[in-house]
């Protein structure tokens, strides 16, 4: 078996903010594996990693990359668990390999164009005129669910973002989640949770910085606004850490991502430990192409969660290979009559 790279930077359409900064690009890493009796047919996946996310966001990342390649060559397996965005980008190769290179990872309804995936439409961090033009987008095309990245821009402006919601829609007929990436002090948490759970808003993702177990936890017990963590899973791999993590702070929900939380194996771990304690759950993009996407709508769709998921991320780009995914409203779709561009990953600078 022989299995090759390429290297890509994924450029945004528009600066996308967060309260870790602004992004214009991303890089990632395009996987293709075949046979070398098949030399023609390619099974692919993508290693999106994240710099300043990601556990292995540094020189480890190709130092590991290498080694997996040359382990390949020689029929020799290579330890991924800390390199979750390798991992889960070769877990793609192989279910791609093994359905034939057709770009079919997890066949189900979902893939027989038979159930849609409710998702919810994700607000960037921007100049608040833009935020609440989106917004209003959003709502026009029919999203139940609205995820607001808080935490960047002034507090008042994006309460008053919710407040528009607020207005003219219940919480029973919109969800609203909100997302500060770590971005709140613990000074501000405690109020703004409080303003939150006023507006009715569902939970909230990782208000304060990942790392500090014991605040968060506290924060867990006395918020009135439920709390999900993110960030904070990150670089846990052992099913031990895992449990201690879940134990300690008994988040009511956690996010997962499968580029950093262990790929499909390693994320789906997540989920029967967090469903062991009553933990709610949903599944999001890590800002992959629609390579990864695809790979990771195909997985979500056989989990049955009812929850809006967190995968509309595939418009974000300007270079982006299409795919069978799509998006209609809040739903994203698959057509089976629609294949992936594999002429624009043939084309992609691919070494061995």
């Amino acid at each position: 078996m022989i299995l090759e790279f390429a290297p890509y930077i994924l450029k945004f359409k528009r600066p996308a903010g967060t309260s870790r900064g602004t992004f214009t690009e991303k890089p990632t890493c395009y996987l293709r594996l075949h046979d070398e009796s098949s030399p023609d047919q390619y099974a692919y996946g993508e290693a999106a990693i994240f710099p300043g996310l990601s556990p292995e966001a540094d020189d480890r990342f190709f130092y590991k990359l290498m080694e997996l390649v040359a382990n390949f060559r020689i029929g020799q397996s290579t330890d991924l668990s800390r390199f979750p965005s390798l991992q889960c980008g070769l877990e793609q190769c192989f279910r791609d390999f093994a359905g034939g290179c057709r770009g079919l990872y997890f066949p189900s309804a979902f893939t027989e164009g038979e159930k849609t995936l409710t998702i919810n439409g994700l607000i960037w961090m921007g100049e608040y005129e833009r935020m609440l033009s989106e917004l209003n987008q959003k709502i026009e095309e029919g999203f139940k669910c609205i995820k607001i990245k808080v935490g960047a821009i002034d507090w008042r402006q994006e309460v008053s973002l919710i407040e528009h919601i607020r207005k003219s829609h219940s919480p029973e007929e919109i969800t609203i989640r909100v997302d500060a990436n770590g971005g709140f002090s613990m000074e501000e948490a405690i109020p703004r949770l409080k303003r939150l759970a006023d507006l009715g808003v569902h939970s909230i993702e990782q208000p304060i910085k990942a790392g500090n177990p014991e605040l968060m936890s506290f924060l867990c017990k006395v918020s009135p606004t439920p709390i999900a963590l993110d960030e904070e899973l990150i670089g846990k791999f052992d099913k031990e850490e895992k449990q201690k993590l879940l134990d300690e702070i008994m988040p009511a929900y956690i996010v997962l991502k499968p580029t950093l939380t262990g790929g499909f194996s390693g994320t789906e771990e997540w989920i029967k430990l967090a469903e062991e304690r009553g933990i709610g759950w949903w599944i999001t993009s890590c800002l992959e192409s629609n390579i990864g996407l695809n790979a990771i709508a195909q997985w979500t769709a056989t989990l049955d969660n009812p929850l809006p998921q967190g995968l509309g991320t595939g418009k974000l780009f300007i270079e982006n290979p299409e795919t069978p995914i799509y998006l209609d409203g809040e739903n994203l779709e698959y057509d089976p009559n629609r294949g992936i561009d594999r002429e624009w990953l043939k084309n992609l600078d691919w070494r061995s």
